[in-house]
């Protein structure tokens, strides 16, 4: 049996607000998503969607809402220098950084910043 990614789906508390970390990320999201429930982005072979929690009630059911550190999801850019840059711009428009960029022991850049919703999401490169 052969199985593959199809689809990450993120949970939402504000569209608009989430959907502006993303696209400060680098991700082309049309504004027009800003007011949908439920919005699908390709990204290389695998759909990144984005649900507002109402709407993902309706297929959960009355579930308790998230909470902590439940996914990691990393984006890799093609040099150091834009990874840095990435981080520096996110932070300066507000964004949380949790872990600065960092050289790590087995060759990467990385760095961590949480999206408006707290999930963190990793820098690589």
């Amino acid at each position: 049996m052969a199985v593959k990614l199809k689809r990450l789906s993120i949970f939402v508390k504000e569209m608009k607000r989430s959907l502006d970390f993303y696209r400060a990320l680098g991700l082309e999201i049309p504004e027009r998503a800003n007011e949908e429930h439920h919005i699908e982005v390709a990204y290389n072979d695998v759909i990144l969607s984005f649900d507002t929690w109402e709407s993902a009630q309706m297929i959960l059911g009355d579930q308790q809402k998230p909470a902590g550190y439940r996914l990691e999801i990393a984006f890799q850019f093609d040099s150091k220098e834009a990874l840095d840059e990435s981080y520096s711009r996110l932070t300066v428009q507000g964004y949380e950084g949790h872990f600065e960029p960092n050289d790590t022991p087995w060759g990467e850049r990385y760095a961590i910043i949480k999206d408006p919703d707290g999930n963190l999401i990793s820098l690589v490169a």
